[in-house]
């Protein structure tokens, strides 16, 4: 995969990376933004990611290095200021990791996340050491503290360093490091197994033998209750027992009907909820979304009004949720029934927004399963609702489709050309395309192939604008039927017209003109016959006596020479 890596570029390996990471590979993810940062060497960005990935398979020393290694350019940098939080946090450092939240925050009051990150460190303090009122957060003390921070990460090495196999041993049989309660209730599972390895450590044949790497198996055994008492002395301090006993009577007294909750905390819960249900329906996961919709609607349910001032506008949205996932599932009915209830609950109490939303979602419902005049009919009722171009866009041109596949060419058409321009007026060339091939389509089912044709070159224009190869391979063999059909429509018009002119042609006046064409020529032969005549009376008049004379002397001639024979014969 590296080397696949390196072929590609900085964007596209991102991408990649974040794909996979969004899937819970993020092994791969690691290696692409490796790769990544091979083509673009120091981007905070992909330091940054890579950090997270780090994070997520539990590498804490280089999951800080890149989120200090994208901050050395820039120390406003929030995204690095927050990652390096994060990671110090799980490092249980959290003085320190609460100092890098304040600084997130005052630099991105407005992000959530610094916000909580400062909750979660501030409660983790209070819940190790008491509360942080010697913490100083501002400028000034931060270098102090950073001392501090360093001799105490100091003497964590110091304490790490491994003692003989012997005093090791002796220390985990005789000083144990919480009575067993304790760890029972911190270990949970785990206590089990540290019992279990512990009784290993009594079976002196055992812990004496090897393994086939060298290592001897107390060693093994060893290594494993050591970490588990690391990990004990760490939850200690994130989650110390008497915080536990705390936390589950406050989760007993939340559902008592007499403890009223802050709006903050309400606030925090249906914003951090809602923001879950989204992610998990755009990440598909509609089942995981449904659920928690359906969740947190029975969990706003049992709350008061004064709780929640705008509760039913918030049971509408949950519904709303709860339908756009069933969609995605093709539970088609049931996604009906709740767009229905969501459109219910905002007619009640006269939430026009709200009306819109549901209006769109059964219109949307009604059209994926082909009642498409249902569809029509919820959606022309949005159509006042619709409050801006690009809304307007996507409703004429749904409306436009529908009446499409009921066979109505001729409000296809006009829905289309709304839709366009509205496409126009919001400038969003993606949908000009959209409308324009509706339009294009609508007018080759009336047959105006001539209008078809311009329309769809205008939507293979859009098509190669916005780099859409699918879109431009589709509209141009459309564009190559619609030209077909239309030299088809031309030639079937011209054999008409000359069919229309044949019959329409008047024969009598063919043959009457005819007849007068050949008078005029005989008429004009005779004449010039008569010109000759009298040319040849002229020239006769002029020299007649002569030729008489002629002609006689011609015959004498003519008779002298006859009798010359007969005088030649003898006697």
């Amino acid at each position: 995969m590296e080397g696949a890596g390196r072929s590609g570029t900085f964007p596209s390996l991102m991408a990649e990376g974040a794909l996979l990471s969004r899937r819970g590979e993020h092994g791969k993810a690691l290696a692409s933004f490796t790769n990544a940062l091979q083509v673009k060497a120091g981007d905070k960005h992909g330091l940054v990611a890579r950090s997270v990935c780090y994070l997520k398979l539990g590498d804490t020393e280089n999951s800080l290095r890149d989120a200090e290694a994208s901050l050395q350019n820039d120390q406003t940098f929030s995204k690095g200021l927050y990652q390096k939080a994060e990671t110090l946090y799980t490092m249980g450092d959290f003085e320190f990791a609460l100092v890098y939240y304040h600084r997130g925050h005052k630099l991105r009051p407005e992000l959530q996340e610094f916000r909580l990150g400062i909750q979660k460190a501030q409660e983790a303090i209070d819940n190790s050491v008491g509360s942080p009122s010697s913490v100083k957060l501002e400028n000034k003390g931060d270098l102090c503290f950073l001392s501090r921070q360093a001799e105490s990460k100091k003497v964590k090495q110091k304490l790490q360093v491994k003692a003989p196999k012997k005093d090791q041993k002796q220390q985990s049989k005789a000083e144990p490091i919480r009575n067993e309660k304790t760890e029972r209730q911190l270990l949970g599972e785990l206590y089990v197994d540290k019992a279990y390895l512990e009784k290993l450590l009594k079976d002196e044949d055992l812990i004496k033998s090897s393994t086939k790497y060298g290592m001897t198996v107390e060693d093994l055994i060893l290594g494993g209750i050591n970490y588990l008492d690391t990990r004990t002395e760490f939850w200690q301090q994130q989650k110390p027992i008497y915080a536990r006993v705390r936390d589950r009577k406050l989760m007993q007294q939340r559902w008592l009907p007499e403890r009223k909750r802050k709006p903050s905390e309400v606030a925090r819960y249906i914003l951090k909820s809602m923001e879950e249900i989204d992610m998990l329906l755009t990440s598909c996961c509609p089942e995981g979304s449904c659920k928690k919709a359906e969740h947190v609607l029975k969990t706003i349910e049992g709350w008061s009004d004064d709780e929640i001032p705008n509760k039913n506008e918030l049971i509408g949205n949950l519904y709303s949720c709860i339908g756009n996932a069933q969609i995605e599932m093709e539970q088609m009915g049931a996604a009906l029934q709740s767009h229905k209830m969501d459109l219910e609950i905002a007619r009640e109490n006269d939430l026009p927004d709200a009306v819109s939303r549901a209006l769109d979602n059964i219109g949307r419902v009604y059209a994926r399963i082909g009642k498409f005049q249902q569809a029509i009919d919820t959606w022309e009722e949005k159509i006042p609702l619709a409050k801006t171009s690009l809304e307007k866009t996507w409703l004429f041109h749904e409306i436009g489709r529908c009446y499409l596949e009921l066979g109505e060419a001729t409000e296809a058409q006009d829905y289309g050309e709304k839709s366009l321009h509205s496409a126009e007026e919001e400038g969003d060339v993606e949908w000009q395309l959209n409308a324009s091939v509706l339009v294009a389509q609508a007018q080759v089912k009336l047959q105006d192939f001539q209008s078809a044709v311009m329309n769809f070159e205008k939507a293979l224009e859009k098509a190669k604008l916005i780099h859409n190869d699918a879109a431009q391979q589709a509209i141009i063999i459309a564009l190559d039927d619609a030209n077909k059909d239309f030299i088809e429509e031309l030639k079937a018009e011209q054999r008409t017209e000359r069919i229309e002119s044949l019959r329409d042609y008047d024969y009598d006046d063919e043959y009457q003109e005819g007849e007068e064409a050949e008078d005029q020529k005989e008429r004009e032969e005779n004449k010039q016959k008569e010109i000759e005549k009298e040319e040849n009376e002229r020239n006769g008049r002029g020299g007649g006596g002569g030729g008489e004379e002629e002609k006689e002397e011609t015959e004498g001639e003519k008779g002298e020479d006859y009798a010359e024979p007969h005088q030649d014969l003898p006697e």
